[in-house]
């Protein structure tokens, strides 16, 4: 069967900018001096107000934060706890870019029991030196510092245990109380930076209305925008104020936007980095203040249409015929819905689009296709998908994905809940071509390895797939997958004169962001070509995402567990631009009808052979049906010819020398989606006629 490339899931991690630092001066012990802030409802708060309090936790938080808004309703809960203990806690908002209307919409959204203070101009923030939200002081009776840092362990860069191994907020608490020291006392703080009020008088020619606005536009606007999965919006100039750390931290680091390639190694057509010029050019910006500039210099505001980015679809389909009820917070592990399309004949699918219904949760989203006696996902038969940045499949004129009657399709949805409880119930369309007028179709590949085992505290563990090239083909695109012990992923073409060449060098992947690598110019794969994929996975204690280095890991579907593939897409080589081999020397005429008896557990079939002009060619007879052969030649007496079967799969290579009436050699074949080899065979066919 004919399938897809996958569509890049790289998708928006609700960690991906809530980045790991250290604390630097230490704040244990430090004194905290009355202050008075007002709460997003007007009233005036001081902290003198709560002089009968044992303990006051101030929380800095922020309104866009993705984490805050995980953790805001776990403090609620946690202030609810410990209220008869004589615990209060404060939000303190010192984001310059939060509003009191986005305040008092935060509270509302996320059932925030304790008063949420506006901290204008930074102040406490400054007085207490806080950086980051979620950011925790624990403040004792006489208000000195006992304890500072993160509110557990459940979140880290780029990824999130699923629930906390460690409660150090809570922890610290508890041993107040009980007059104990604190045995944890500072932690690592996750979270975004706080937007402090720019002490930098804007001037200069770099402005965010001449210049960055363009960048944003084209780099970040697609996901980071309303109603996106991406943190804050940056398509107008009042939304940026505020993010500038935050944003020169992930460029710095490479982490926005998400691109894992390593440049040495091909062109994509789909590259997001920065360039060097981009990034200096948002460095000075903030480093002269931020300017505005004249709105007048502002380019037309970018249009992301609600409507569908294919032509208007023949069919659309729903997941489920009911809401998928999406909770607040924890870890959602995928859920899969199937779906049946009614599908009473062979599809040609020209254009399809994975949509999310609430774009706020849905992480990404894969559509398979299935054959009718099964509803687990063939990997090999991904047919369209969904992630924030990502575009539609839309097929050149005379191209398409084929899908025989009867398969179902199977919805595989990941959420990520972000603070609240919603409801999705994502969908997918599809545009028809008709049969006639499909000259090529979109073919899925894939390089595998089911039967890795990787070892305890394993640091650099390696495992390899091949792909061999049946016929010749034009690589599109390129998708390595791993879990979250993969570290590095890479392909490389081994051509059959032997030369080698690294197509794909990904050497920091990146669970979160499954990432399509488009080719700018599809890539000539002649026959005979290995495509070798090589990934490497770190089982040690220094991988931070690894959920226990002391296991030895197997091929599973859970995270937890781990994969070995190198998806990739392909197209046939159009005819005109196949070489025809000549036939040289010929010894003796093949022409003529062969039969064979069973090879294996292949059926038994027959030829017909015609050579004329030094051009050899025939139709093949097989269970699968006639087929015209490839890549026929007879040299001397040593004839050479494939058969593709594509009811089967497969492509079976046949040689052997050539008798008047008999021909002995072997067959050999590979199964065309995965390049799996197998064989040789002994063949030997006889003329029949």
């Amino acid at each position: 069967m004919k399938i897809l490339q996958i569509l890049g899931l790289v998708i928006a991690s609700v960690v991906a900018l809530a980045p790991t630092v250290g604390y630097g001066d230490s704040r244990l012990g430090q004194k905290v001096d009355d202050f008075q802030l007002q709460s997003h409802l007007g009233r005036d708060w001081s902290l003198s107000d709560f002089d009968d309090k044992k303990i006051v936790v101030l929380a800095f938080l922020g309104t866009e934060c993705p984490l805050v808004k995980l953790y805001g309703p776990r403090l609620s809960e946690m202030r609810e706890e410990f209220a008869d203990q004589g615990v209060e806690f404060l939000g303190i908002n010192s984001n310059t870019q939060d509003s009191l209307t986005e305040m008092r919409n935060f509270v509302d959204r996320y059932d925030i029991k304790f008063p949420m203070l506006k901290d204008l101009g930074n102040v406490v923030a400054d007085s207490v030196k806080a950086e980051r939200t979620p950011e925790i002081f624990v403040l004792d009776s006489k208000r000195q510092v006992r304890y500072h840092g993160r509110i557990d362990d459940e979140y880290e860069v780029g990824y999130q245990n699923g629930r906390p191994e460690k409660n150090e907020l809570r922890d610290a608490i508890e041993q107040l109380l009980a007059g104990v020291p604190v045995t944890t006392p500072e932690t690592k703080v996750v979270g975004c930076h706080i937007g402090r009020v720019s002490k930098v008088e804007p001037t200069g020619d770099v402005t965010f209305s001449k210049q960055i606005s363009r960048i944003f536009n084209k780099r970040c606007v697609e996901c980071h925008r309303q109603d996106q999965l991406a943190p804050f919006t940056l398509d107008n100039y009042a939304d940026v104020v505020g993010w500038e750390d935050t944003i020169l931290e992930v460029i710095a680091d490479n982490r926005m936007p998400p691109w894992y390639a390593n440049p040495d190694h091909g062109v994509f057509s789909n590259d997001t980095r920065l360039t060097n010029e981009e990034k200096e050019l948002i460095r000075t910006w903030v480093a002269n203040g931020m300017p505005e500039g004249d709105p007048a210099d502002l380019p037309e505001k970018v249009v992301f249409g609600d409507g569908w980015r294919i032509p208007e679809p023949d069919q659309v389909l729903y997941m489920s015929e009911e809401p998928y009820q999406v909770p607040a917070n924890g870890v959602v592990e995928y859920k899969y819905f199937t779906v049946d399309p009614q599908w009473d004949e062979d599809k040609f699918i020209y254009a399809t689009e994975a949509r999310p219904d609430n774009k706020g949760v849905v992480h990404h989203i894969i559509v398979f296709v299935v054959p009718p006696d099964s509803r687990r996902p063939d990997l090999r038969n991904m047919l369209v998908g969904y992630a924030p940045g990502s575009t539609p499949v839309f097929l050149k004129e005379g191209t398409a994905i084929h899908i025989p009657k009867g398969y179902r399709l199977v919805f595989q949805m990941h959420y990520t809940p972000n603070g609240y409880a919603v409801e999705d119930r994502s969908y997918v369309g599809f545009c028809f071509a008709d049969k006639k007028n499909v000259t090529q179709l979109l073919a899925g590949r894939m390089a595998i390895n089911p039967r890795f085992r990787i070892p305890p505290n394993a640091g650099a563990h390696e495992v390899s797939a091949e792909y061999y090239a049946a016929a010749d083909e034009r690589l599109v695109s390129m998708t390595p997958h791993m879990h979250l012990r993969g570290d590095k992923f890479r392909y490389e073409a081994v051509y059959p004169n032997g030369d080698r060449e690294i197509l794909l060098d990904v050497p920091g992947y990146d669970f979160n962001w499954q990432q399509e690598y488009i080719l700018a110019e599809p890539k000539l794969l002649p026959r005979g070509t290995r495509i070798v994929c090589t990934a490497t996975y770190d089982n040690s204690e220094n991988n931070p995402v690894n959920p226990n280095p002391n296991q030895m890991v197997r091929w599973g579907d859970q995270s937890f567990e781990e994969m070995m593939i190198g998806f990739f897409s392909t197209l046939p080589v159009a005819k005109n631009e196949a070489v025809t081999l000549k036939s040289t020397n010929v010894a003796i005429d093949p022409s003529g009808k062969w039969s064979w008896d069973k090879i294996g557990r292949l059926p038994p079939g027959d030829v017909v052979l015609t050579l004329k002009d030094d051009r050899l060619a025939g139709i093949a007879s097989t269970r699968g049906g006639k087929v015209p052969i490839e890549n026929a030649v007879i040299t001397g007496d040593q004839l050479k010819f494939t058969v593709s079967v594509p009811q089967w799969g497969m492509t079976l290579d046949f040689e052997g020398k050539v008798g008047q009436d008999k021909v002995v050699g072997t067959m050999s074949g590979s199964v065309t989606a995965q390049g799996f080899k197998f064989g040789p065979f002994p063949w030997n066919a006889v003329r029949s006629n």
